[in-house]
């Protein structure tokens, strides 16, 4: 598990609008939010709500990316649906998400599982987590990660 401090392991990965990425190294400030399932009511509202963010972010010089063990086909239905402006990583292998730390067990009515916790990460230029979030409530949570890249300024 990851938390502020820590550096990101090398793991390099493709987005879904085709770029690759370091995450070790991704040279400016990097948002990266983890979600349990495209096209779910609380993982919609947080993509929606970075995406409505998204030009803030840009001019505060920081990117943001959403992390999900979807596969990237679903992935692209769920941005031309939304009209998503934040790109995806489809984790279908786990490597992201066991790297974070964020593939956790998890109970739903006395019901165990493994599954995705919501959580973000703000990782500096140079690959070191400046700030996590675990366990992330979806309301206010875009602004508030908004105010603490500005902070990193």
């Amino acid at each position: 598990m990851l938390g502020d401090g820590d550096r990101v392991p090398a793991l390099k990965t493709k987005l879904s609008d085709g770029t690759e990425l370091d995450l070790s190294s991704p040279g400016e400030p990097l948002v990266l939010y983890f979600y349990p399932k495209d096209d779910t009511s609380g993982c919609t509202r947080e993509a929606q709500d970075f995406t409505a963010l998204a030009g803030d972010f840009a001019k505060a010089g920081a990117a943001i990316i959403g992390v999900s063990r979807d596969p990237m086909k679903k992935h692209d239905k769920f941005i031309a649906k939304y009209d998503l402006k934040v790109p995806l990583i489809a984790d279908e292998d786990g490597a992201v998400s066991n790297a974070f730390g964020t593939w956790v067990e998890k109970s739903m009515y006395g019901r165990k599982y493994m599954g995705m916790e919501r959580a973000t990460y703000l990782i500096d230029g140079n690959g070191k987590v400046s700030r996590a979030w675990r366990k992330v409530k979806v309301p206010g949570h875009a602004e508030e990660v908004l105010q603490a890249v500005r902070a990193l300024a």
